[in-house]
């Protein structure tokens, strides 16, 4: 899922946040977080969750099943 990648950038960068700051909150290696935002792996449940919280927005919408945030 491309768009999961595209969003977490995204807000990521409204944010003015890094990608090892982001990795720090999720408690993940940089590596692991840098695979998310190219859509190559995804995170796990919880993590899934703290993004949404995080950013504000739905996990729809994290996952592209929704455009509302």
């Amino acid at each position: 899922m491309k768009i999961f990648g595209e969003r977490l950038k995204l807000l990521r960068r409204e944010k003015k946040k890094t990608q090892r700051e982001m990795a720090e909150f999720l408690g993940v290696q940089i590596r692991a977080y840098q695979y998310y935002e190219s859509g190559s792996f995804f995170p796990e449940i919880i993590n899934l969750i703290k993004l949404a919280d995080y950013f504000d927005v739905s996990t729809d919408y994290l996952l592209g099943r929704s455009d509302q945030r």
